[in-house]
């Protein structure tokens, strides 16, 4: 499922317009990324959280070349399933 058929979905089941449902699909996106880059978590009971963390920097080896390049530090985005996903799924 892309995008747009994520925002067909959701205008169907809550019976609005898909302009309605993209503005809230969107507005949902901007927040959760907002929130990680503060630093906090955003947690949809039933449904997951979403968090970020820090990954240490590392040694890795280029696939080409096999030469080993230094892999830098950066923060990652994660999503840990709820329960109920899990038990959907």
């Amino acid at each position: 499922m892309n995008k747009g058929q994520l925002i067909e979905a959701i205008a169907k089941d809550a019976n609005i317009t898909k302009t309605q449902a993209g503005g809230a699909l969107d507005a949902f996106v901007k927040n959760v990324q907002v929130s990680l880059k503060k630093g906090d978590k955003v947690t949809i009971v039933g449904f997951g959280t979403f968090s970020a963390s820090n990954r240490a920097a590392r040694m890795g080896r280029n696939p080409q070349t096999g030469q080993p390049i230094r892999i830098p530090a950066k923060r990652v985005a994660k999503f840990s399933a709820g329960k109920s996903l899990k038990a959907a799924i």
